[in-house]
């Protein structure tokens, strides 16, 4: 029994209870989904329910009485052993091994998806992250992004979203026009200029430029005048930086469905549409020579400059085009992944939708935080490429994609964390990338060893048998992850999955330290053994759902 079938049992004695009268209740009063939850301590049951406490005031009743009533239907029920009132109400029920038991068989056969849900099922996500200027290689923040975004879109779409990657190509603005200048200023050997980026990656991107215009015969860009050398520079310059970045996204494991130009709401008109449209509706006012947006009717905390006073946009007029440009390709959720710097921009975001017409819920924004890097107990602070920070790049070649993915998606986004690239690039169980992986490795393990016995999950399985404190325990875990994933799903956080699975390995361990799929000895072989294949392959399965769901590979060998 799954914890989404006793929930409907749960429902159903509840509505039967109605019908015979037992509580003074309309059935609309019974929640959809009644929730259940594992117990704190392991004694008290497999499954706890607070519904009495929930609906004992509506039913006239104390909870305790409500719980009671209820208690005794449940009883009754196939599948659940026991059923007892505990503390101010609460519900604690224990399964029958056989009904705990079938739940191995149950992920089994469901291939990859057990966990799924249908929250999400005809809605349209675009997920926007990354977006890093095209003005050198990703740094750790954009890095953390990647594998955040990239995590969330994987679960989006197992609640059954169509979900856009979406990358913001800024490639419009002073930033550009500075990384250009830092362009020329290394190819002609001159010092880096104000605001312009160092590193050794700007020689290799000017240098680039150049054998490029040579091999095709191009005049050489040094003769031309200044302002035309600066934007040959720029042009090629940006393509090749942006091609970098996006085979080190790959490398990485994302790819993005689309790349959007920040140019193009300009050069298209897109923006000046969207002004044109909020001027004509109110939602834009002028005042000391400048137009507003009236974002303080939706909730910001001061109205917005959108149209300077010099006649140019400034940069939240881009953003409310953007917004519109979404919405317009499909989008009914617009979900942004920004850095510590941009708190400011929930609301003014939020605000450009609702003057749009869109539902200001439409619009989501994620702020992560800082990332640190350890190595010997000392903070890392400089790229050895970039000059002035740490890389994707330095991170991946310090200790892998996988180890890198799983460390940046394990905790909260708004948590700043500090990575130690020692313990990462460690084969042990404090690693917790690696106790995942090997926890599934074991269980490909197991499956190896127990095919040389001729134990196979077809030749017999009775959840009867898996009545071991261990399994029970293990069972348990299980049956929380499709829970755990729709968390994950509603509050936007992928780390309640990783933080999962590392449960999980502990359970899996914990029984394989205790039980044995294998006979020992002359040990015949039993419908025991069969089954308990059918228990390691079930944790193989989610343990390996979990970790796609992260970005991360699941190696049968370690």
């Amino acid at each position: 029994m799954t914890p989404e079938q006793l929930s409907e049992a749960i429902r159903a004695a509840l509505l039967q209870g109605i019908d015979d009268s037992d509580f003074q209740l309309s059935p609309f009063d019974v929640p959809e989904d009644i929730r259940v939850e594992r117990p704190r301590q392991r004694e008290h049951g497999d499954w706890s329910t607070n519904v009495a406490m929930q609906l004992a005031k509506k039913a006239g009743t104390n909870p305790r009485e409500f719980a009671s009533t209820l208690v005794e239907r449940l009883a009754e029920i196939d599948g659940i052993d026991t059923a007892e009132v505990a503390g101010p109400g609460f519900i604690n029920i224990r399964l029958a091994a056989g009904a705990a038991g079938e739940l191995a068989r149950t992920i089994v056969l469901a291939n990859g998806a057990f966990g799924r849900g249908e929250t999400l099922k005809g809605t349209t996500v675009n997920v926007e992250f990354v977006s890093a200027n095209p003005t050198g290689p990703i740094h750790l923040g954009g890095t953390r992004w990647a594998a955040v975004g990239d995590s969330l879109a994987r679960l989006l779409e197992f609640h059954e979203a169509r979900v856009i990657r979406e990358y913001y190509f800024n490639d419009h603005g002073s930033q550009i026009d500075n990384f250009a200048k830092s362009l020329v200023a290394a190819i002609k050997g001159d010092d880096t200029p104000e605001n312009g980026y160092g590193g050794d990656y700007i020689q290799e991107i000017a240098n680039q430029v150049l054998i490029q215009a040579m091999e095709v015969g191009e005049k050489d860009p040094l003769e031309l005048p200044a302002d035309e050398m600066q934007e040959f520079f720029r042009s090629r310059g940006v393509h090749l930086m942006f091609d970098e970045i996006k085979q080190e996204l790959k490398d990485f494991g994302v790819e993005f469905d689309v790349y959007f130009h920040e140019e193009a709401l300009h050069s298209e008109g897109k923006v000046t549409a969207a002004l044109d449209e909020l001027k004509s509706n109110g939602a834009l006012y002028e005042s000391e020579g400048a137009w507003w947006l009236r974002s303080t009717e939706h909730g910001d905390d001061k109205d917005r400059v959108v149209i300077k006073s010099d006649g140019n946009a400034a940069y939240i007029a881009g953003d409310i085009a953007y917004i519109r440009d979404k919405h317009e390709r499909g989008a009914d959720l617009c979900i942004y992944l920004l850095g510590a710097d941009h708190h400011g921009y929930i609301a003014r975001l939020k605000a450009a939708a609702a003057a749009l017409g869109y539902d200001p819920a439409s619009v989501e924004v994620i702020i992560g935080q800082m990332v640190n890097l350890v190595k010997d107990g000392q903070p890392v602070r400089m790229s050895k490429r970039a000059g002035t920070v740490v890389t994707m790049q330095d991170l991946v070649e310090a200790v892998g994609v996988d180890a890198a993915r799983y460390a940046l998606a394990r905790s909260s986004a708004d948590q700043s964390i500090d990575i130690d690239l020692d313990l990462l690039a460690s084969a042990t169980n404090a690693n917790p990338v690696f106790y995942v992986q090997y926890a599934h490795a074991r269980t490909a393990g197991v499956a190896r060893n127990a095919a040389e016995y001729g134990i196979d999950r077809d030749k017999g399985f009775d959840a009867s048998l898996l009545s071991h404190e261990s399994e029970a325990a293990l069972l348990g875990a299980l049956g929380e992850f499709p829970r755990i994933v729709a968390q994950a799903v509603e509050y936007r956080e992928q780390h309640r999955v990783a933080r999962y699975l590392e449960d999980l390995a502990t359970a899996f361990n914990r029984w394989y330290d205790r039980t044995r799929v294998t006979p020992l000895g002359d040990e015949e072989v039993t419908d025991l053994h069969h089954t308990r294949l059918w228990l390691n392959d079930a944790t193989g399965m989610v343990l390996r759902t979990g970790l796609h769901l992260l970005g991360v590979s699941a190696p049968e060998r370690m």
